[in-house]
């Protein structure tokens, strides 16, 4: 008997999805969207910490640290705050005097690591002849010019500066824009920079990836190892980064939410209609001695293949969406995750079950006398 009451079930079943392909289509399609948007975001999701945090090392240093009013940082800073800040912060150190040019105006002029400062300032505009714009590290006589301050010498490519009577010539190597004060500054190298002016580095600026969490614990960290220098945080960044995660995060929570909600409604929509194009046939069912859990239990089943059907053709859809949008937007590929598909099959099938809910209710009320009168 019980294999005869599956195979019944199962043509019943294959009866009801081909024979009204356009309800089971409709119910198909809705819930496929629903995986579909589910699985790319949280596929998106689960790399939206590590890419927000990537796109934001662009912007520079998160903390800066400075050397006492009284004293200057001790000469072992850099190897101090490398440890302390983490293997994955990004560290540049920076010294600063005030030199004259030829043309008598005063400048500042900065001692930098420049192969530091190109990777935790890669945001800075530089225009220059070399291919790589930025001076090369094995340049001892490289001058990276701000953009006012090229108004300042006579000529960009022979820059002559004095220090305390000391005359130092450098040969502009590019042209910087930020916008900021560095426009006004003339970078060159720390070395060259120390035994010119005998001036140590007197800041350092440090990139620490992660949230306001993780920056504040470095910070901590930072202040216990020096404790004589100001360690601030930039709290524009720190904050804004913060703020743009936390509001990313939300955004995509409401946005698995509205949509689970608008195809629930439509999937409610299309099985209310199918049971009450179908009333007939399930009041015949009854008659002929189906229980109402036999109804109900096709009813949900027909629902959940649905639900199941759409799951497999939205994480394919979804998975290419996921990659389409985080290459377009962080130029790099994120790969599908078979990890989410637990979710958005949970997703899918809660969807099904409550939408089932309500044409689950009228099946239980029919009057299988009344309606095959025609009543």
């Amino acid at each position: 008997m019980m294999p005869s009451r599956s195979l019944n079930m199962a043509h019943l079943l294959k009866r009801s999805l081909v024979h009204r392909r356009a309800r089971s289509l409709s119910a198909l399609v809705a819930l496929t969207v629903s995986a579909g948007v589910a699985t790319a975001l949280l596929t998106l999701y689960a790399d939206l910490d590590a890419k927000l945090h990537h796109e934001f090392r662009s912007f520079g240093a998160n903390i800066v640290i400075t050397a006492p009013t009284t004293s200057a940082l001790p000469m072992d800073a850099l190897v101090q705050v490398k440890q302390a800040a983490g293997d994955d912060a990004l560290v540049a150190p920076f010294g600063y005097a005030v030199a004259t040019t030829d043309r008598g105006t005063s400048v500042v002029v900065s001692g930098t690591d420049f192969a530091a400062v190109k990777k935790l300032d890669a945001w800075w505009s530089i225009t220059s002849s070399n291919p790589d714009a930025w001076p090369a590290a094995n340049d001892a006589t490289a001058a990276l010019l701000g953009q006012r301050a090229a108004n300042f010498v006579a000529d960009e490519h022979d820059v002559k500066l004095t220090f305390a009577g000391k005359l130092l010539v450098l040969h502009g190597a590019g042209r910087l824009k930020t916008g900021g004060d560095e426009d006004s500054r003339i970078y060159m190298p720390l070395a060259a920079f120390t035994a010119w002016t005998s001036a140590v580095t007197s800041v350092i600026e440090v990139q620490v990836p992660g949230g306001s969490a993780k920056v504040e614990a470095a910070i901590a960290r930072l202040q216990q190892a020096m404790p004589g220098a100001q360690v601030q945080p930039v709290r524009q960044l720190v904050e804004g980064e913060s703020r743009i995660v936390d509001r990313t995060h939300t955004l995509m929570y409401a946005s698995v939410l509205l949509i689970a909600l608008t195809v629930g409604v439509s999937v409610l929509a299309t099985l209310s209609a199918s049971v009450l194009e179908r009333r007939r046939d399930f009041a015949l069912m009854k008659a002929l001695g189906g229980s109402q859990r036999q109804l109900i239990s096709l009813f949900l089943l027909e629902a959940l293949l649905l639900a199941l059907a759409g799951v497999i053709a939205g994480f394919i859809v979804g998975s290419a969406l996921a990659w389409a949008i985080s290459e377009g937007n962080f130029g790099t590929a994120t790969l599908p995750r078979v990890q989410v598909l637990p979710l958005v099959l949970l997703l899918n099938v809660a969807i099904a079950v409550m939408a089932a809910l309500f044409p689950a209710r009228v099946l239980r009320g029919l009057q299988p006398a009344a309606l095959l009168k025609g009543e």
